[in-house]
């Protein structure tokens, strides 16, 4: 019984004191708050930045600015290799994200040795600020950052997380010359997708009656839109770690987890406005509206958006365990534009996607196990990924060991692979049956027509009784802002905790791990967050019947003009201009089936070799990049060499016989010239594996078509050894 008593003693010391640590650590995040808050340009970047354009100083100004982000000390940056663009996601919170950690989108770039620059925003929108002047105003950026590097071999890869992935997305339809490699990281672009039982989110709109309830918040606002109703909306999704685990691990752990837990409160509190005609454009045209991969997206002169002209490379990275942006809002737009792969390489696009089991949304673009594994790996092979050729490949990634063959060809710790995939593998992951497509376009007319009433009958009243004080009140209110502020130094209550705190640093006596009462607690944490997590599963349960339950109701349907018994196609055909377009190019591409010399016999050859595997290794995309620094295409710079792949790989796609049988009309007379491309090829093939198989087949036919065998002088087969 005393040890019991001993084991309770020792166990009410450390949680009162713990309790005490606890409340100091508050008390410093609502005081951090309060300065962050202060700032003029506040900002959770770890790197010192050079200011390079201030987008309110534009003449449509905004309030964006471009940044060169400093290398740290030690850290090498080549000028001649392409930049690295990351865009911040305006989401409610501030800017930063992608340069929170040394272990960042930002921080893998620079070791990489790409110079970096940063697109991030101010608090408050500048008048009059819409999301096309956002786009112009980043075309500008782009463009600086293009002037500022002109030996760079290619344009910037730009890295758009979040809502800046769908903003980067729509700015390369519009002007895509500006763009290298595109990496939109969690970024939803088929706003609808997705599966029953999961992701309740896309549910939103419809159950509020639609986007009515964003044109009054703005109009409450005084014509803005408090970003901190954007950060709760991601707080509701999971209101076990609201509510209870993120304050308990660091009660919990509050010798270690206290600084942790500031850095991230410092940019999850950081919230900032939107004007009136940004967020509506954004519920309006995409959460509700589903408008960008349907191309209803406008601009101001007409212009549609089609995300089909954009002709960089597009990389995307999702997560399964991302109830925010789920794969399938990730990835879906594809299914909306494409009928198949071969209409994909018809637009010259190459989309490589990557889905990650279990990281969730914010994990995407701040955990630095994602930094130092996806997105490092993209980073240092982002010139290789641009010369793959037209297509839907899926990004896999293998641990790099003692046993991975020719590993002086792979960077990092793990080697990258593109996979040949196809839109079924798409499908595969799930998606909306022909009954939820009306369910959610009925969802979006009634939006539309609650939206004409609220404006015809209740903005004018609003907009005429809320004055600029009202509006302040009410932002200063906001329940996300209350806590942090009752919290902080600025309570009275809250003034005597630091010294108390600081008393019990002095005397701390953590609890011994096997204490039973610490057991006890550890038990009942896991009850509360399952009992919190049952409740969100039963909330999201209901969510989603009441939606499918309102909007599947077939006279309510028929009500706002959605046939009952319609079978909705959200899938584009192809535009006839740029059919004929294709057909003049196909055309083009056939009559230079003969013309060209070493270089197109031997990319053609690679070509025709390589796709027998179905998927491209890191290991030989490094060895064509050796290739292409060979002497026998040294004159080429990668848009160049980017050009010569894809023209021939198209010539293999549109008859590969005749391809083929060319081959022999490109080669010199000379021999030794042949033996070293063939021997090239080789290396390209055996970098990653050994040449077996179709592989080996094609490659001996490529033999005689370079005319080895019957020279006598066909180098054996063989895979290069580490």
């Amino acid at each position: 019984m005393s040890g019991l008593v001993a084991s309770a003693v020792e166990y009410m010391v450390d949680a009162g004191q713990r309790s005490v640590l606890l409340l100091d650590v508050m008390r410093q995040r609502g005081d951090q708050y309060r300065e962050h808050v202060a700032q003029t340009a506040p900002h959770v970047l770890s790197y010192a930045a050079e200011l390079i354009i201030d987008g309110r100083k534009l003449e449509q100004p905004v309030n964006y600015a471009l940044v060169r982000i400093i290398p740290p000390k030690g850290v090498e940056i080549d000028l001649k290799r392409r930049p690295f663009v990351v865009v911040d996601p305006r989401a409610g919170h501030g800017p930063g994200i992608g340069g929170f950690k040394a272990d960042s989108e930002i921080g893998v770039a620079m070791k990489a040795g790409h110079p970096c620059y940063f697109i991030g925003f101010l608090p408050e929108p500048m008048p009059g600020q819409t999301i096309e002047r956002i786009a112009r105003a980043e075309a500008i950026f782009i463009e600086k950052v293009i002037e500022r590097h002109p030996e760079a071999d290619g344009k910037p890869c730009v890295i758009g997380n979040c809502q800046a992935g769908w903003a980067v997305m729509i700015l390369a339809s519009l002007r895509p010359e500006l763009f290298g490699p595109l990496v939109i990281a969690g970024a939803p672009l088929a706003y609808w997708a997705g599966v029953h039982g999961k992701y309740p989110m896309r549910y939103s709109g419809g159950l509020l009656g639609g986007s009515w309830l964003t044109a009054l918040s703005s109009d409450l606002g005084g014509g803005k839109f408090d970003g901190a109703w954007l950060v709760q909306n991601f707080e509701n999704q999971n209101p076990s770690n609201t509510l209870w685990t993120k304050q308990y691990n660091v009660y919990s752990k509050v010798d270690t987890e206290a600084d942790r837990y500031l850095d991230f409160e410092r940019w999850w509190g950081g919230h900032v406005n939107l004007n009136a005609e940004e967020i509506q454009f954004i519920v309006d045209e995409l959460f509700i509206g589903n408008n960008l991969a349907a191309g209803r997206v406008k601009m101001s002169d007409g212009t549609a958006v089609d995300l089909r002209n954009i002709r960089s490379p597009i990389v995307v990275f999702c997560s399964k365990g991302d109830n925010v942006t789920p794969p399938q809002q990730a990835l879906h737009w594809i299914l909306d534009l494409y009928a198949n792969v071969d209409e994909i390489r018809a637009y010259g696009q190459t989309i490589v996607y990557t889905v990650h089991e279990t990281i969730g949304h914010l994990g995407i673009f701040v955990s630095g196990g994602v930094a130092k594994k996806e997105h490092a790996e993209f980073s240092s092979n982002i010139d290789l990924i641009d010369v793959l050729p037209p297509g839907l490949y899926e990004a896999t990634f293998e641990a790099r060991g003692d046993s991975t063959v020719n590993d002086e060809f792979a960077v990092g710790q793990w080697v990258m692979r593109c996979e040949a995939r196809t839109l079924d593998d798409i499908r595969a992951m799930g998606g909306n049956s022909p009954e939820d497509e009306r369910r959610f376009e009925t969802a979006k007319r009634v939006s539309e027509m609650n939206l004409a009433a609220y404006r015809k009958y209740l903005q004018p009243w609003i907009k005429s009784t809320v004055t600029p004080q009202m509006a302040e009140m009410m932002r200063n209110w906001h329940p996300l802002r209350v806590q942090y502020e009752a919290f902080s130094s600025h309570n009275p209550w809250m003034r005597a905790v630091e010294e108390v705190a600081e008393k019990a640093r002095e005397e701390r006596k953590p609890v011994a791990r096997d204490n039973p009462f610490l057991e006890f607690q550890e038990r009942l944490s896991k009850q509360i967050v399952n009992s919190l997590d049952q409740w969100r599963d039963s909330q999201e349960a209901l969510s989603e019947a009441m939606f499918l339950s309102i909007y599947g109701f077939p006279a309510l349907q028929a009500a706002v003009g959605v046939d009952p018994q319609s079978v909705p196609s959200g899938r584009r055909e192809m535009d006839p201009k740029h059919r004929a377009l294709l057909q003049a190019r196909i055309a083009d591409l056939k009559s230079k089936i003969e013309t060209g010399g070493l270089q197109e016999a031997g990319v053609r050859a690679l070509l025709y070799v390589g796709s027998a595997r179905g998927m491209v290794d890191e290991r030989s995309l490094e060895a064509l990049r050796r290739l292409r620094q060979a002497d026998v295409s040294a004159r080429l710079t990668l848009a160049e060499f980017k050009m010569l792949v894809r023209e021939q790989f198209f010539m293999l796609l549109l008859d590969r016989d005749a391809a083929l049988a060319a081959i022999p009309k490109l080669l010199p007379d000379n021999m030794d010239e042949r033996r070293r491309v063939f021997s090239l090829i080789q290396d390209v093939l055996s970098a990653s594996a050994e040449i077996s198989g179709e592989v080996a087949a094609r490659l001996k036919q490529v033999s005689g078509l370079f005319g080895l065998d019957a020279a006598g002088g066909a180098p054996k087969l063989r895979r290069v050894t580490s």
